[in-house]
Protein backbone atom coordinates (compact mmCIF):
# COMPACT_ATOMS: atom_id res chain seq x y z
CA UNK A 1 0.00 0.00 0.00
CA UNK A 2 1.42 3.33 -0.72
CA UNK A 3 2.30 5.78 1.67
CA UNK A 4 0.09 8.04 0.17
CA UNK A 5 -3.13 5.97 1.49
CA UNK A 6 -1.06 5.30 4.68
CA UNK A 7 -1.54 8.76 5.51
CA UNK A 8 -4.94 9.38 4.15
CA UNK A 9 -5.97 6.84 6.60
CA UNK A 10 -4.14 7.52 9.12
CA UNK A 11 -5.81 10.81 9.26
CA UNK A 12 -9.15 9.77 9.42
CA UNK A 13 -8.18 7.55 12.43
CA UNK A 14 -6.74 10.96 14.07
CA UNK A 15 -10.12 12.39 12.80
CA UNK A 16 -12.37 9.88 14.75
CA UNK A 17 -10.46 9.60 17.98
CA UNK A 18 -10.24 13.44 17.75
CA UNK A 19 -13.92 13.61 17.78
CA UNK A 20 -14.61 11.31 20.54
CA UNK A 21 -12.02 13.34 23.09
CA UNK A 22 -14.03 16.49 21.76
CA UNK A 23 -17.58 15.14 22.63
CA UNK A 24 -16.03 13.71 26.11
CA UNK A 25 -15.58 17.30 27.37
CA UNK A 26 -18.97 18.26 25.92
CA UNK A 27 -20.95 15.26 27.99
CA UNK A 28 -22.50 16.16 31.57
CA UNK A 29 -25.34 13.35 32.64
CA UNK A 30 -26.33 10.29 31.70
CA UNK A 31 -28.88 11.94 29.56
CA UNK A 32 -26.17 13.40 27.48
CA UNK A 33 -23.99 10.58 27.28
CA UNK A 34 -26.96 7.55 26.61
CA UNK A 35 -29.58 9.67 24.00
CA UNK A 36 -27.61 13.12 23.53
CA UNK A 37 -29.49 15.66 25.56
CA UNK A 38 -32.61 14.09 23.70
CA UNK A 39 -32.34 16.63 20.96
CA UNK A 40 -30.90 15.42 18.06
CA UNK A 41 -32.09 15.47 14.46
CA UNK A 42 -33.48 13.26 12.12
CA UNK A 43 -30.70 13.67 9.57
CA UNK A 44 -28.29 12.73 11.79
CA UNK A 45 -30.41 10.28 13.28
CA UNK A 46 -31.34 8.30 9.94
CA UNK A 47 -27.85 8.11 9.11
CA UNK A 48 -26.86 6.77 12.41
CA UNK A 49 -29.39 4.64 12.41
CA UNK A 50 -28.56 2.58 8.81
CA UNK A 51 -24.76 3.35 9.23
CA UNK A 52 -25.76 1.35 12.63
CA UNK A 53 -27.70 -1.00 11.15
CA UNK A 54 -26.08 -2.48 7.70
CA UNK A 55 -22.14 -0.85 8.94
CA UNK A 56 -19.36 -2.25 7.93
CA UNK A 57 -20.22 -5.96 9.17
CA UNK A 58 -23.21 -5.99 6.78
CA UNK A 59 -20.88 -4.29 4.21
CA UNK A 60 -18.27 -7.13 4.10
CA UNK A 61 -20.66 -9.68 4.37
CA UNK A 62 -22.28 -8.22 1.69
CA UNK A 63 -19.66 -8.37 -0.61
CA UNK A 64 -19.30 -11.91 0.74
CA UNK A 65 -22.98 -12.86 -0.32
CA UNK A 66 -22.45 -11.13 -3.89
CA UNK A 67 -19.05 -13.41 -4.48
CA UNK A 68 -21.67 -16.31 -3.65
CA UNK A 69 -24.87 -15.90 -4.91
CA UNK A 70 -24.93 -12.62 -6.42
CA UNK A 71 -27.60 -10.06 -6.91
CA UNK A 72 -30.12 -12.42 -4.56
CA UNK A 73 -28.21 -11.52 -1.81
CA UNK A 74 -29.71 -8.14 -1.90
CA UNK A 75 -33.03 -9.82 -0.34
CA UNK A 76 -30.72 -9.89 3.38
CA UNK A 77 -31.46 -5.82 3.60
CA UNK A 78 -34.80 -5.97 1.68
CA UNK A 79 -35.87 -6.99 5.21
CA UNK A 80 -34.17 -3.87 6.99
CA UNK A 81 -36.23 -1.85 4.81
CA UNK A 82 -39.39 -3.45 5.84
CA UNK A 83 -37.96 -4.11 9.57
CA UNK A 84 -37.39 0.12 9.67
CA UNK A 85 -40.87 0.79 8.09
CA UNK A 86 -42.85 -1.15 10.25
CA UNK A 87 -41.25 -0.14 12.99
CA UNK A 88 -41.80 3.48 12.39
CA UNK A 89 -45.33 3.20 12.06
CA UNK A 90 -45.98 0.45 14.93
CA UNK A 91 -43.78 1.12 17.49
CA UNK A 92 -42.14 4.71 17.47
CA UNK A 93 -45.62 6.55 18.34
CA UNK A 94 -45.98 4.11 21.72
CA UNK A 95 -42.41 4.49 23.01
CA UNK A 96 -41.68 7.75 21.88
CA UNK A 97 -44.62 8.48 23.93
CA UNK A 98 -43.81 6.99 27.07
CA UNK A 99 -40.13 7.98 26.77
CA UNK A 100 -41.04 11.41 26.64
CA UNK A 101 -43.08 11.01 29.92
CA UNK A 102 -40.76 8.83 31.80
CA UNK A 103 -37.28 9.75 30.36
CA UNK A 104 -36.16 6.56 29.75
CA UNK A 105 -32.45 5.57 28.93
CA UNK A 106 -32.09 2.41 27.36
CA UNK A 107 -34.93 -0.28 25.87
CA UNK A 108 -35.27 -2.32 28.93
CA UNK A 109 -36.57 0.67 30.70
CA UNK A 110 -39.58 0.32 28.14
CA UNK A 111 -40.38 -3.45 29.17
CA UNK A 112 -40.00 -2.19 32.99
CA UNK A 113 -43.06 0.23 31.94
CA UNK A 114 -45.13 -2.35 30.37
CA UNK A 115 -44.11 -5.11 32.72
CA UNK A 116 -41.44 -5.06 36.24
CA UNK A 117 -38.11 -4.66 37.05
CA UNK A 118 -37.62 -8.77 36.22
CA UNK A 119 -38.59 -8.40 33.24
CA UNK A 120 -36.75 -5.32 32.66
CA UNK A 121 -33.28 -6.71 33.67
CA UNK A 122 -33.39 -10.16 31.82
CA UNK A 123 -33.94 -8.46 28.87
CA UNK A 124 -30.76 -5.94 30.12
CA UNK A 125 -28.97 -9.02 30.48
CA UNK A 126 -29.86 -10.61 26.61
CA UNK A 127 -29.67 -7.12 25.47
CA UNK A 128 -26.17 -6.76 26.57
CA UNK A 129 -24.94 -9.99 25.71
CA UNK A 130 -26.39 -10.11 22.02
CA UNK A 131 -24.68 -6.33 21.26
CA UNK A 132 -21.45 -7.84 22.61
CA UNK A 133 -21.48 -10.27 19.79
CA UNK A 134 -22.56 -7.74 17.37
CA UNK A 135 -19.45 -5.96 18.33
CA UNK A 136 -17.53 -8.49 17.78
CA UNK A 137 -18.46 -8.77 14.40
CA UNK A 138 -17.81 -5.37 13.38
CA UNK A 139 -14.58 -5.99 15.11
CA UNK A 140 -13.53 -9.05 12.66
CA UNK A 141 -14.73 -6.97 10.07
CA UNK A 142 -12.72 -4.30 10.86
CA UNK A 143 -9.95 -7.09 10.91
CA UNK A 144 -10.20 -8.54 8.15
CA UNK A 145 -10.45 -5.53 5.87
CA UNK A 146 -7.25 -4.19 7.23
CA UNK A 147 -5.47 -7.34 7.06
CA UNK A 148 -6.58 -8.02 3.30
CA UNK A 149 -5.35 -4.19 2.41
CA UNK A 150 -2.47 -4.40 4.54
CA UNK A 151 -0.85 -8.00 3.45
CA UNK A 152 2.02 -7.93 6.48
CA UNK A 153 -0.39 -7.18 9.00
CA UNK A 154 -2.17 -10.94 10.30
CA UNK A 155 -5.50 -10.65 11.35
CA UNK A 156 -4.67 -10.91 14.78
CA UNK A 157 -2.72 -7.59 14.83
CA UNK A 158 -5.21 -6.18 13.13
CA UNK A 159 -8.03 -7.24 15.35
CA UNK A 160 -5.95 -5.24 18.21
CA UNK A 161 -5.79 -2.03 16.63
CA UNK A 162 -9.41 -2.36 15.03
CA UNK A 163 -10.56 -3.12 18.62
CA UNK A 164 -8.11 0.26 20.16
CA UNK A 165 -9.46 2.59 17.78
CA UNK A 166 -13.25 1.63 18.39
CA UNK A 167 -13.28 0.90 21.97
CA UNK A 168 -11.17 4.27 22.89
CA UNK A 169 -13.27 6.73 21.12
CA UNK A 170 -16.49 5.28 21.97
CA UNK A 171 -15.51 5.14 25.19
CA UNK A 172 -14.85 8.69 26.29
CA UNK A 173 -17.77 10.19 23.49
CA UNK A 174 -20.83 8.61 24.20
CA UNK A 175 -23.69 8.76 22.19
CA UNK A 176 -23.08 12.19 20.49
CA UNK A 177 -19.64 11.00 18.97
CA UNK A 178 -21.48 8.12 17.92
CA UNK A 179 -24.27 9.95 15.77
CA UNK A 180 -22.76 12.85 14.57
CA UNK A 181 -19.49 10.38 13.34
CA UNK A 182 -21.83 8.00 12.04
CA UNK A 183 -23.18 10.80 9.88
CA UNK A 184 -19.99 11.67 8.78
CA UNK A 185 -18.74 8.02 8.30
CA UNK A 186 -21.95 7.11 5.98
CA UNK A 187 -21.98 9.83 3.74
CA UNK A 188 -17.90 8.64 3.47
CA UNK A 189 -19.05 5.25 2.76
CA UNK A 190 -21.57 5.89 0.14
CA UNK A 191 -19.63 8.21 -1.76
CA UNK A 192 -16.58 5.91 -1.49
CA UNK A 193 -18.25 2.92 -2.77
CA UNK A 194 -20.77 4.55 -5.42
CA UNK A 195 -18.57 7.10 -6.97
CA UNK A 196 -15.14 5.62 -6.74
CA UNK A 197 -15.40 1.58 -5.73
CA UNK A 198 -18.28 0.33 -7.99
CA UNK A 199 -17.15 2.30 -11.36
CA UNK A 200 -13.27 1.71 -10.81
CA UNK A 201 -13.66 -2.07 -10.26
CA UNK A 202 -16.49 -2.00 -13.17
CA UNK A 203 -13.67 -1.13 -15.75
CA UNK A 204 -10.86 -2.73 -13.62
CA UNK A 205 -12.07 -6.04 -14.18
CA UNK A 206 -13.09 -5.81 -17.84
CA UNK A 207 -17.12 -3.81 -17.74
CA UNK A 208 -19.99 -5.96 -18.95
CA UNK A 209 -18.63 -8.73 -20.98
CA UNK A 210 -16.63 -9.72 -19.16
CA UNK A 211 -19.20 -9.95 -16.23
CA UNK A 212 -21.17 -12.08 -18.54
CA UNK A 213 -18.46 -14.29 -19.88
CA UNK A 214 -17.41 -15.10 -16.67
CA UNK A 215 -20.22 -15.53 -14.39
CA UNK A 216 -23.38 -18.18 -14.64
CA UNK A 217 -26.75 -16.60 -15.32
CA UNK A 218 -28.31 -17.25 -11.54
CA UNK A 219 -25.72 -14.42 -10.48
CA UNK A 220 -27.54 -11.35 -12.27
CA UNK A 221 -30.89 -13.00 -11.31
CA UNK A 222 -33.34 -11.62 -7.88
CA UNK A 223 -34.63 -15.03 -7.80
CA UNK A 224 -31.72 -17.28 -6.95
CA UNK A 225 -32.52 -18.34 -3.50
CA UNK A 226 -34.61 -20.47 -1.64
CA UNK A 227 -37.62 -19.57 0.38
CA UNK A 228 -36.34 -21.01 3.56
CA UNK A 229 -33.40 -18.40 3.20
CA UNK A 230 -35.76 -15.52 2.61
CA UNK A 231 -37.88 -17.02 5.56
CA UNK A 232 -34.66 -16.36 8.28
CA UNK A 233 -33.14 -13.43 6.67
CA UNK A 234 -37.14 -12.18 7.75
CA UNK A 235 -37.60 -13.56 11.17
CA UNK A 236 -33.82 -12.37 11.69
CA UNK A 237 -33.65 -9.31 10.75
CA UNK A 238 -37.41 -7.88 10.74
CA UNK A 239 -37.76 -8.15 14.35
CA UNK A 240 -34.04 -6.73 15.43
CA UNK A 241 -36.07 -2.93 14.72
CA UNK A 242 -38.77 -3.68 17.58
CA UNK A 243 -36.24 -4.90 19.99
CA UNK A 244 -32.46 -3.27 19.44
CA UNK A 245 -30.85 -0.86 22.31
CA UNK A 246 -29.08 1.08 19.38
CA UNK A 247 -32.41 2.10 18.31
CA UNK A 248 -34.35 2.71 21.44
CA UNK A 249 -31.33 5.24 22.84
CA UNK A 250 -32.10 7.08 18.88
CA UNK A 251 -35.50 7.14 18.92
CA UNK A 252 -34.95 8.86 22.63
CA UNK A 253 -32.33 11.17 21.27
CA UNK A 254 -35.11 12.02 18.48
CA UNK A 255 -37.12 13.40 21.34
CA UNK A 256 -40.49 13.47 19.53
CA UNK A 257 -42.24 11.03 17.13
CA UNK A 258 -42.60 12.51 14.04
CA UNK A 259 -38.29 13.48 14.01
CA UNK A 260 -37.48 9.40 15.12
CA UNK A 261 -40.33 8.33 12.19
CA UNK A 262 -38.58 10.51 9.52
CA UNK A 263 -35.10 9.39 10.51
CA UNK A 264 -36.33 5.24 10.10
CA UNK A 265 -38.24 6.27 6.79
CA UNK A 266 -34.67 7.63 5.23
CA UNK A 267 -32.83 4.74 7.02
CA UNK A 268 -35.15 2.14 5.19
CA UNK A 269 -34.11 3.60 1.81
CA UNK A 270 -30.28 3.78 2.64
CA UNK A 271 -30.87 -0.12 3.51
CA UNK A 272 -32.40 -0.77 0.30
CA UNK A 273 -32.05 -0.51 -2.85
CA UNK A 274 -29.10 1.84 -1.91
CA UNK A 275 -26.70 -0.15 0.05
CA UNK A 276 -27.91 -4.00 -0.93
CA UNK A 277 -27.10 -3.43 -4.08
CA UNK A 278 -24.13 -1.35 -3.89
CA UNK A 279 -22.29 -4.12 -1.52
CA UNK A 280 -23.92 -7.29 -3.40
CA UNK A 281 -22.57 -5.99 -7.12
CA UNK A 282 -19.18 -5.32 -5.22
CA UNK A 283 -18.85 -8.64 -4.09
CA UNK A 284 -20.09 -10.01 -7.53
CA UNK A 285 -17.23 -8.02 -9.19
CA UNK A 286 -14.69 -9.76 -6.87
CA UNK A 287 -16.15 -12.95 -7.93
CA UNK A 288 -15.11 -12.15 -11.49
CA UNK A 289 -12.14 -10.73 -10.37
CA UNK A 290 -11.06 -14.32 -7.96
CA UNK A 291 -12.11 -16.43 -11.30
CA UNK A 292 -10.29 -14.75 -14.32
CA UNK A 293 -6.71 -15.01 -11.53
CA UNK A 294 -6.95 -11.37 -11.04
CA UNK A 295 -7.20 -11.69 -7.17
CA UNK A 296 -6.61 -14.66 -5.11
CA UNK A 297 -4.60 -16.51 -7.51
CA UNK A 298 -1.31 -16.92 -4.62
CA UNK A 299 -3.74 -18.23 -1.91
CA UNK A 300 -3.63 -21.57 -0.77
CA UNK A 301 -6.61 -23.53 0.85
CA UNK A 302 -10.58 -22.49 0.35
CA UNK A 303 -10.56 -18.06 -0.18
CA UNK A 304 -12.59 -16.43 1.94
CA UNK A 305 -15.35 -14.97 0.49
CA UNK A 306 -15.54 -12.03 2.55
CA UNK A 307 -12.34 -11.45 1.86
CA UNK A 308 -12.98 -11.03 -2.03
CA UNK A 309 -13.91 -7.77 -1.86
CA UNK A 310 -11.36 -6.00 0.38
CA UNK A 311 -8.33 -7.59 -1.60
CA UNK A 312 -10.29 -6.67 -4.98
CA UNK A 313 -10.20 -3.39 -3.96
CA UNK A 314 -6.91 -3.50 -2.85
CA UNK A 315 -5.57 -4.86 -6.05
CA UNK A 316 -7.57 -2.32 -8.82
CA UNK A 317 -7.88 1.00 -7.04
CA UNK A 318 -4.76 3.72 -7.76
CA UNK A 319 -2.87 5.68 -5.24
CA UNK A 320 -4.85 7.95 -3.35
CA UNK A 321 -8.30 6.45 -4.04
CA UNK A 322 -7.48 3.17 -1.98
CA UNK A 323 -6.58 5.23 1.08
CA UNK A 324 -10.14 7.03 0.52
CA UNK A 325 -12.06 3.66 0.25
CA UNK A 326 -10.39 2.20 2.86
CA UNK A 327 -11.40 4.70 5.19
CA UNK A 328 -15.14 4.35 3.29
CA UNK A 329 -15.44 0.89 5.08
CA UNK A 330 -13.65 1.50 8.35
CA UNK A 331 -16.24 4.22 8.85
CA UNK A 332 -18.70 2.16 8.25
CA UNK A 333 -17.10 -0.67 10.57
CA UNK A 334 -16.59 1.87 13.28
CA UNK A 335 -20.48 3.27 13.19
CA UNK A 336 -21.65 -0.07 13.83
CA UNK A 337 -18.98 -1.35 16.42
CA UNK A 338 -19.60 2.28 18.26
CA UNK A 339 -23.15 1.74 18.37
CA UNK A 340 -23.40 -1.54 19.65
CA UNK A 341 -20.62 -0.99 22.38
CA UNK A 342 -23.03 2.21 23.75
CA UNK A 343 -25.97 -0.21 23.67
CA UNK A 344 -24.06 -2.89 25.63
CA UNK A 345 -22.78 -0.39 28.33
CA UNK A 346 -26.13 1.21 28.48
CA UNK A 347 -27.38 -1.78 29.24
CA UNK A 348 -25.09 -3.00 32.25
CA UNK A 349 -25.14 0.98 33.81
CA UNK A 350 -28.81 1.06 33.35
CA UNK A 351 -30.78 -2.15 33.45
CA UNK A 352 -28.54 -4.85 35.52
CA UNK A 353 -25.92 -2.57 38.06
CA UNK A 354 -29.09 0.37 38.40
CA UNK A 355 -26.06 3.20 38.34
CA UNK A 356 -27.45 5.52 36.20
CA UNK A 357 -27.86 7.93 38.52
CA UNK A 358 -24.83 7.63 40.44
CA UNK A 359 -22.56 10.95 40.43
CA UNK A 360 -19.45 9.03 38.92
CA UNK A 361 -21.57 8.32 35.96
CA UNK A 362 -19.28 9.30 33.54
CA UNK A 363 -16.59 7.71 34.94
CA UNK A 364 -18.48 4.48 35.31
CA UNK A 365 -20.28 4.33 31.85
CA UNK A 366 -16.40 4.98 30.15
CA UNK A 367 -14.80 1.81 32.17
CA UNK A 368 -17.70 -0.41 31.26
CA UNK A 369 -17.87 0.64 27.66
CA UNK A 370 -13.58 -0.21 27.83
CA UNK A 371 -14.20 -3.57 29.34
CA UNK A 372 -16.86 -4.37 27.24
CA UNK A 373 -14.78 -3.66 24.30
CA UNK A 374 -11.93 -6.22 25.29
CA UNK A 375 -14.75 -8.90 25.94
CA UNK A 376 -15.89 -8.49 22.23
CA UNK A 377 -12.37 -8.54 20.75
CA UNK A 378 -11.57 -11.75 22.91
CA UNK A 379 -14.88 -12.96 21.12
CA UNK A 380 -14.00 -11.75 17.59
CA UNK A 381 -10.40 -13.78 18.37
CA UNK A 382 -12.26 -16.87 17.89
CA UNK A 383 -14.75 -16.83 15.34
CA UNK A 384 -13.93 -16.61 11.78
CA UNK A 385 -17.05 -15.41 10.29
CA UNK A 386 -18.00 -12.07 10.33
CA UNK A 387 -22.17 -12.25 8.68
CA UNK A 388 -22.65 -15.88 10.65
CA UNK A 389 -21.63 -13.41 14.12
CA UNK A 390 -23.82 -10.84 13.49
CA UNK A 391 -27.01 -13.00 12.43
CA UNK A 392 -26.43 -15.07 15.35
CA UNK A 393 -26.34 -12.64 17.64
CA UNK A 394 -29.55 -11.50 16.08
CA UNK A 395 -31.05 -14.54 16.49
CA UNK A 396 -30.37 -14.44 19.92
CA UNK A 397 -31.96 -11.48 21.04
CA UNK A 398 -34.46 -11.56 18.48
CA UNK A 399 -36.06 -15.16 20.04
CA UNK A 400 -35.34 -13.72 23.54
CA UNK A 401 -37.33 -10.15 23.40
CA UNK A 402 -39.35 -9.84 20.43
CA UNK A 403 -42.70 -11.56 21.86
CA UNK A 404 -42.89 -9.29 24.85
CA UNK A 405 -42.70 -6.10 22.94
CA UNK A 406 -45.29 -7.66 20.28
CA UNK A 407 -47.67 -8.41 23.66
CA UNK A 408 -46.33 -5.07 24.63
CA UNK A 409 -47.73 -3.03 22.25
CA UNK A 410 -50.64 -5.01 21.08
CA UNK A 411 -52.04 -6.97 24.38
CA UNK A 412 -53.97 -5.10 26.49
CA UNK A 413 -53.82 -7.37 29.42
CA UNK A 414 -50.48 -8.28 29.19
CA UNK A 415 -49.04 -10.83 31.45
CA UNK A 416 -45.55 -10.47 33.34
CA UNK A 417 -45.20 -14.09 33.73
CA UNK A 418 -45.13 -14.39 30.20
CA UNK A 419 -43.14 -12.18 29.52
CA UNK A 420 -40.31 -13.12 31.66
CA UNK A 421 -40.18 -16.90 31.14
CA UNK A 422 -40.92 -16.34 27.24
CA UNK A 423 -37.59 -14.24 27.01
CA UNK A 424 -35.69 -17.02 29.14
CA UNK A 425 -37.31 -20.01 27.01
CA UNK A 426 -36.62 -18.45 23.37
CA UNK A 427 -33.12 -17.29 24.14
CA UNK A 428 -32.20 -20.67 25.95
CA UNK A 429 -33.63 -22.68 22.90
CA UNK A 430 -31.93 -20.20 20.18
CA UNK A 431 -28.62 -20.31 21.94
CA UNK A 432 -28.64 -24.10 22.53
CA UNK A 433 -29.74 -24.93 18.79
CA UNK A 434 -26.75 -22.65 17.32
CA UNK A 435 -24.40 -24.02 20.29
CA UNK A 436 -25.22 -27.83 19.27
CA UNK A 437 -25.01 -27.11 15.43
CA UNK A 438 -28.10 -29.30 15.14
CA UNK A 439 -29.84 -30.04 11.72
CA UNK A 440 -33.09 -28.20 12.02
CA UNK A 441 -36.46 -29.44 10.05
CA UNK A 442 -36.86 -27.69 6.69
CA UNK A 443 -33.59 -25.89 6.91
CA UNK A 444 -34.81 -22.64 9.06
CA UNK A 445 -33.08 -20.74 11.50
CA UNK A 446 -32.43 -21.73 15.31
CA UNK A 447 -34.13 -18.34 16.33
CA UNK A 448 -37.60 -19.32 14.64
CA UNK A 449 -37.79 -22.54 16.59
CA UNK A 450 -37.20 -19.98 19.38
CA UNK A 451 -39.85 -17.81 18.76
CA UNK A 452 -42.21 -20.78 18.60
CA UNK A 453 -41.23 -21.91 21.83
CA UNK A 454 -41.39 -18.70 23.32
CA UNK A 455 -44.86 -17.45 21.49
CA UNK A 456 -46.24 -20.77 23.45
CA UNK A 457 -44.65 -20.12 26.16
CA UNK A 458 -45.83 -16.54 26.87
CA UNK A 459 -49.78 -18.03 25.57
CA UNK A 460 -49.39 -20.63 28.60
CA UNK A 461 -48.49 -18.37 31.32
CA UNK A 462 -50.97 -15.58 30.11
CA UNK A 463 -53.99 -17.95 29.80
CA UNK A 464 -53.17 -19.59 32.96
CA UNK A 465 -53.14 -16.19 34.87
CA UNK A 466 -56.44 -15.41 33.62
CA UNK A 467 -57.88 -18.62 34.75
CA UNK A 468 -56.44 -18.13 38.13
CA UNK A 469 -58.29 -14.62 38.09
CA UNK A 470 -61.24 -16.41 37.52
CA UNK A 471 -61.16 -18.95 39.72
CA UNK A 472 -60.60 -16.33 42.40
CA UNK A 473 -63.87 -14.17 41.30
CA UNK A 474 -65.89 -17.25 41.66
CA UNK A 475 -64.60 -18.27 44.84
Amino acid sequence: MHWVDVVIFAVYLILMLGIGFYFMRKNNSADDYFVGGRKMSSFHIGLSVVATDVGGGFSIGLGGLGFVMGLSGTWLLFTGLVGAWLSAVLLIPKVSKLAKVHRFLSFPQFLNHLYNWKVALMAGIISAIGYLGFTSSQILAGAKLASATFPNISLQTALILMGIIAVVYTAVGGIKAVIYTDTFQWILLMAGLIFVGIPVSYFGIGGYEVLKETLPADFFSLSSVSWQQIVNWFITIVPIWFIGMTLYQRIYAAGDKKTAQRAWFVAGLFEYPVMAFTGVILGLFAKVAFETGMIGSNVTGTFDPEMGLPVLLRTILPVGLTGIVLSAYFSAIMSTADSCLMAASGNIITDILKKHNSQKIMSLSQITTLLLGIAALLIAWKVPNVLQLMLHSYSFMVSGLFVPVLAGIFVKQRSTKGAFWSMITGGSVTLTLIISQAKLPFGLDANIYGITFAVFTYLFFHFFSEKQKRISILM
